[in-house]
This record gives C-alpha cells, structure tokens and sequence, in this order.
C-alpha cells in the first residue's frame, strides 16, 4: 500500500497505545479514552493512520465516558 501523502511504499505496522482526551479546560473531570490500535507509519515520511474499533468508537462518541466504560473496551 503506498502512502497517501508521500506516495511511496514504505509504511510499517505498529502497535499502540493512546489515551485520548477531549480538550479544553471544561472537560478536565472527564478521564480519558484508551486506544489499542494497530499504527500505520510511513517511514519515508512520518505521516501515520489508525483504525478506531466499533467499541472504542462509541466511547469517543459519548458525551461523558466514565472509568468503567474504558475498562470494559479495554477488555475487548
């Protein structure tokens, strides 16, 4: 697969982990999300992708995750 901003065929697979938080000074009560992903690196030109699952999908999507929530999609 070539990359889509470099054009060259040099992107590797990685494993990941990431927390992500919405922003703002509002939202500092509310923890954050944990992401396993599978990282696609372009090592020509560092540009990277990720897929979010269906699970964590629905956890960003809401308003408020809570540390259960997180949990359990950490679990799947």
């Amino acid at each position: 697969m070539s990359c889509p901003t470099c054009g060259l065929g040099n992107q590797v697979e990685f494993s990941a982990e990431m927390i992500v938080h919405l922003g703002g000074l509002k939202h500092l009560d509310k923890s954050g999300v944990m992401l396993f992903p599978k990282l696609l690196v372009c090592v020509s030109c560092g540009f990277s992708q990720f897929t979010v699952s269906q699970a964590e999908l629905e956890l960003l999507a809401s308003d408020s995750p809570n540390s259960e929530r997180v949990r359990m999609a950490a679990a799947d």
